[in-house]
């Protein structure tokens, strides 16, 4: 049986795709951000409150910034989820309006409308029980925060930057922010070809030690070491596996052979990850190290057709459930006419859908193995939620996400609610 999706209107008429920002937290609310695209309105904050069944505005991602009267591009977009640590949320904000250089996505170098640079994204915080937010930190160069982690029993923030990806390592105790340089390459303001490289888009922490791991598209697996600032590469393990397909990570179109969203799994202190385009679990253990397959967690159509989903970078609204066992994804399901799988384009150059498919969820729980399809989702109206990289799990095990729907004519991506069936 198919599962029914409810979608809001929070009230952004401008609201665009969003990636990652949305959470549970401790409070009961889900949290989230809405996208603009626009050089001159900024991203918006919002709260869902289950109990009443309604959103809220929080705030502007420009003013909390306070860069409201900056005459700069704003502050467009989160790029990462909210963390939570002794009552406050942390994340980072991201530009949201691009200008297009030979063909690609950049990060602005002639602003519209004599409006300023952008001024580079910021670490925040949010209190839970008073409201009040605070900017605490700005990233370098005038580059976005595309990546985000917390340290929760230390309380480090991590990042990486968009486009050139320089690796951020900031303590909130001093209010020290330290650049360590770029990550992978020139990253995506490389030149494809050359020294284009995609960006990791999750980081992970071991909490027994704080050191910090992320991926890059030729698959190499980073480590940084907080205690004496090292960055260096994980030897005698890589992401280079046959099953992930294969990927020449100089040029754009894929995230490579870079994992796609991680987490860490406290009961057998190891990260679990999942490589996008393939759709497999993997099992990463930095103390051997290892990386293991576990499952391919695409949906069961896709599982059946053998082919990737149809977003080009794969999903990142994976993440463990509120019984800490189970976890949850949304993924692609291929759409079948007349008996034929309805294909979409071979090649994309940038991160997006190569075509239409159906959003399904599905569920795995760790300790028995267990994978289930929930099934495809739709509105009540028969449409399909697309452009789907986020998810956030409330305590009853309702899914939430940010997903485009229409609305009044036009189509924008907002709130969009998912019960579980019995």
């Amino acid at each position: 049986m198919p599962l029914l999706a409810t979608p809001y209107y929070s009230g952004f008429e401008r609201a665009h795709d969003t990636y990652n920002a949305i959470t549970a937290a401790s409070d009961g609310n889900i949290y989230y951000v809405l996208s603009s695209e626009s050089p001159a309105e900024g991203g918006r904050m919002y709260v869902y409150r289950p109990e009443s069944d309604r959103t809220e505005l929080l705030a502007d991602l420009t003013e909390i910034c306070g860069e409201k009267d900056a005459g700069a591009i704003v502050q467009g977009k989160s790029h990462v989820r909210f963390y939570e640590r002794a009552g406050k949320l942390y994340f980072a904000t991201h530009i949201g309006f691009y200008e297009t250089i030979d063909g690609m996505e950049r990060l602005p170098v002639t602003p519209p409308d004599g409006r300023a640079l952008y001024p580079g994204g910021h670490f925040l915080s949010y209190d839970l029980r008073t409201g009040a937010f605070e900017k605490l930190a700005t990233a370098p160069e005038g580059e976005g925060i595309l990546t985000m982690t917390l340290d929760r029993d230390r309380g480090d923030l991590y990042g990486i930057t968009w486009p050139v990806g320089y690796f951020l390592h900031y303590q909130p105790e001093s209010g020290t922010l330290k650049n360590l340089g770029p990550v992978s390459a020139r990253g995506e303001a490389g030149t494809p070809g050359q020294d284009y490289r995609v960006l990791c888009r999750s980081m992970v922490v071991n909490p027994r030690d704080g050191a910090v791991y992320f991926s890059t598209s030729e698959g190499t697996i980073f480590r940084y070491n907080p205690a004496n600032e090292q960055l260096q590469a994980v030897e005698g393990v890589d992401l280079r596996l046959d099953y992930f397909g294969q990927y020449d990570p100089l040029y754009p179109g894929s995230m490579g052979y870079n994992w796609r969203k991680i987490f860490w799994y406290a009961p057998e202190q190891v990260a679990y990850g999942i490589h996008g385009n393939s759709g497999y679990l993997f099992r990463f253990d930095p103390a051997v190290p290892s990386v293991e397959l576990v499952e391919r967690l695409t949906s069961e159509p896709s599982r059946k057709s053998g082919m990737y989903d149809q977003f080009s970078y794969g999903y990142l609204g994976f993440g463990l459930g509120p019984d800490n066992e189970t976890i949850y994804y949304l993924t692609g399901g291929p759409i079948y006419e007349n008996g034929q799988r309805v294909k979409g384009v071979d090649r994309i150059a940038k991160g997006a859908a190569k075509g239409l498919e159906n959003l399904h969820l599905v569920t795995f729980h760790l300790p028995s193995g267990t994978y289930k399809d929930h099934g495809p989702i739709f509105y009540a109206d028969g449409s399909r939620p697309t452009y789907v990289n986020s998810i956030a799990i409330g305590s009853d095990g309702t899914v939430y996400t940010l997903a485009r729907f229409r609305h009044e004519g036009r189509e924008i991506q907002d709130l969009v609610r998912i019960p579980m069936t019995p």
